[in-house]
């Protein structure tokens, strides 16, 4: 039987870290979109069985029903292909949701309880569980046996492999992969973690995030497609998102002004459709002001500059003379070194008070 296997498409997701460029976040929503025809098209034409969706298909908050009717209408054009899908922490499946109240189409089932179900069909057993709050404290697969069956056994879950809590101490679904291993399941295909894990030999696979949805998510984007039969399982990735995040280190140390600096930023060759985050590292020879920078570079696709350079003075050196300099440095020195400032703070004012000076 061949599969797709998605996760964490987040439509309708705002896209606030994209609102430094008009429209860009609009895009990013219309290019959610064209990913899903983009599945849709690749089960059509290789006449796939089952279609995954493991969680956060939409984010609750925000979600339209536009983009609800448009997923189901996309969801119609493929009565012959079972689509299974796991409600996860940014789309639970509560009272209200659309998940509760939505008809999709009969080729669409949707789980529904935070206990694990099983869905028997002629060729495969599915098993899967639903967020029913936006986050999941304990894993219900620590209460599952898995039956013996000539069929493979395929669990499809919104879950946080090897995870903890989160800064707020909420957790979301947190599973051991030695746990998920000792239950044998012929293929597991996960949702939650926005970078895929290709590598995993077990067949607990998490796809990504279908499109990156900022530059923690840098790289490739896209599906799982896959072919199981009893104890035997073939994969492969295919991309989806045209556009790629990355981030790119620009040493400053040869720089002695900015416009040397917006010179060179504007002759780096990017790709035109990737979005990309400059890195300055180095010794600066001047003061670099990052939204100064991002005001006058005319490049569309440079989102964000993070300076992480360090001013070019031998303090030491500095501090030794015996003038206004060498009291200034020293003086700033004397307030580091007792805490009253942190070390961002304590570069800036060595940084514009020789600059004055």
């Amino acid at each position: 039987m061949k599969f797709v296997h998605i996760a964490d498409m987040h439509f309708d997701i705002p896209f606030t870290s994209l609102n430094s460029k008009e429209d860009l976040g609009e895009k990013r929503r219309l290019e959610q979109r064209n990913a899903l025809k983009k599945v849709i098209e690749y089960i059509k034409k290789n006449n796939v069985e089952y279609l995954f969706i493991a969680g956060d298909l939409y984010e609750h908050d925000y979600v339209r029903k536009s983009t609800i009717d448009y997923i189901s209408k996309l969801f119609d054009e493929i009565p012959r292909t079972k689509i299974f899908i796991t409600p996860g922490n940014h789309d639970p499946y509560i009272k209200n949701s659309y998940y509760d109240t939505y008809e999709f189409g009969e080729n669409v089932y949707i789980f529904r309880n935070s206990r694990i179900e099983k869905y028997e069909d002629e060729n495969v057993n599915i098993f899967g569980m639903a967020f029913t709050e936006f986050f999941m404290e304990e894993s219900p697969l620590d209460k599952i046996t898995l039956p013996l069956s000539t069929k493979p056994n395929i669990l499809v879950a919104h879950c946080d492999l090897n995870g903890g809590k989160d800064k707020e101490g909420f957790s979301y679904n947190p599973v051991l992969e030695t746990k998920l291993k000792s239950l044998k399941f012929d293929y597991v295909a996960l949702g939650h973690i926005h970078k895929n894990n290709l590598e995993n030999t077990n067949n607990i696979y998490y796809p990504g995030s279908t499109i990156a949805l900022g530059f923690d998510e840098l790289g490739e984007h896209g599906m799982i497609v896959g072919e199981i039969s009893k104890d035997k399982v073939n994969i492969d990735f295919i991309r989806l998102d045209d556009r790629k995040f990355e981030e790119i280190e620009l040493k400053v140390d040869e720089f002695y002004s900015k416009e040397d600096l917006i010179d060179r930023i504007l002759n780096l060759r990017l790709d035109d459709m990737d979005l990309y985050k400059l890195i300055l590292i180095g010794n600066r020879n001047f003061e670099i002001n990052v939204r100064e920078l991002l005001r006058v570079i005319s490049r569309e696709n440079i989102l964000k500059i993070k300076d992480c350079t360090k001013i070019n003075y031998d303090l030491e050196e500095l501090a030794k003379q015996n003038n206004l300099k060498g009291i200034f440095i020293k003086e700033v020195l004397n307030m580091y070194n007792k805490g009253l400032c942190t070390e961002e703070e304590f570069q800036k004012a060595i940084e514009i008070g020789l600059e004055a000076m």
